[in-house]
């Protein structure tokens, strides 16, 4: 595990307790000596921790921020250039791309789980963290399926299940359902506070939801919405066109009923998205279209649960 923060954090602390052998690093004097100081087997120096995961053909995990991944990917590619990769960063496509360049042997799956708090930190993290959470396992037209395998069976014993998706479909998904409540949470907080002492006083639960995220660190969520431009910018453009619409809705009529209703049925649609029986779904990995099928149950909501020699065990709904 190479950074040890709320989602390496947790990720080091799961892995232990379901019996796998791991150990990280960080460059984070305060993480480190906290995750030793906890029995974790960590360092701060990541060359050594790379070149043991190289002798070991051993699964490397970046939990590093997207800030410093160009950085990090040359370290691997002098310590370990031919190890099983992956990662838990918020966006896929730039940390694809720098794969490419700065680890080209390397066999990288990217991945993210999709779990998480306003938090940061070892002290943040929990070996709870995953449990239940989607966990997206890239599935692009190179991926080796073997060792797709490996993460997705990392993400299955920490207790996620594994949603299979291009970086470039994950990026759109996470841009509507993470980046953009991250920035309206942005707005909703700003505006908030601005009205002075009295609202700040009565603010109580459709405030404290829709601002929760806002108190996530800054420079985090600097990195995810800005790392995700391409496929932020018209997911942004869609709700400002819904902002601006409802906005001369109220001032032409007085009405928001339009909105309102397409509010209350999106959350419908997620509710109905979260209680439908699912049928089961079954690829062989070993098949000459494993990754069009493993896409196929990804795109259409579906979800990897288990792995059993070369298949994949799934369902949908």
């Amino acid at each position: 595990m190479i950074g040890l923060g709320l989602i390496g954090g947790s990720l080091l602390r799961a892995a232990s307790a379901v019996g796998r052998e791991a150990w990280g690093a960080t460059a984070s004097e305060a993480d480190a000596q906290a995750a030793a100081a906890d029995g974790f087997d960590v360092s701060t120096d990541v060359d050594a921790a790379l070149r043991r995961a190289a002798d070991q053909d051993a699964l490397v995990v970046l939990a590093v921020p997207l800030t410093v991944v160009d950085e990090v990917l040359r370290t691997v590619g002098a310590c370990a250039p031919r190890c099983l990769l992956t990662d838990v960063a918020s966006v896929k496509s730039p940390v694809l791309r720098a794969a490419r360049s700065f680890a080209p042997e390397t066999r990288f799956v990217g991945g993210h789980p999709m779990a998480g708090t306003a938090e940061s930190g070892w002290r943040a993290g929990n070996s709870a963290l995953f449990g239940g959470a989607a966990w997206v396992a890239c599935v692009e037209d190179d991926t080796d399926l073997a060792a797709w395998a490996e993460v997705a069976r990392l993400a299955l014993d920490v207790g996620a299940h594994v949603v299979p998706l291009t970086a470039a479909a994950h990026d759109e998904a996470a841009a509507r359902i993470s980046h953009l409540p991250h920035l309206l949470a942005a707005v909703l907080a700003t505006v908030g506070a601005q009205g002075g002492p009295v609202p700040m006083a009565l603010a109580a639960g459709s405030y404290t939801d829709g601002t929760r995220v806002a108190g996530t660190r800054p420079e985090l969520v600097r990195a995810m919405t800005e790392g995700n431009r391409e496929a932020l910018l018209p997911v942004l453009d869609e709700a400002l066109g819904r902002l601006g619409a409802m906005r001369g809705s109220l001032a032409s009529t007085g009405g928001l009923a339009a909105t309102i209703k397409a509010g209350y049925e999106g959350a419908q649609a997620f509710a109905q998205a979260r209680e439908a029986t699912p049928a089961g779904v079954r690829v062989n990995l070993a098949a000459p279209e494993a990754r069009a099928g493993l896409r196929a149950l990804g795109e259409r909501g579906g979800r990897v649960t288990a792995i059993t020699d070369e298949t994949a065990i799934g369902e949908v709904a």
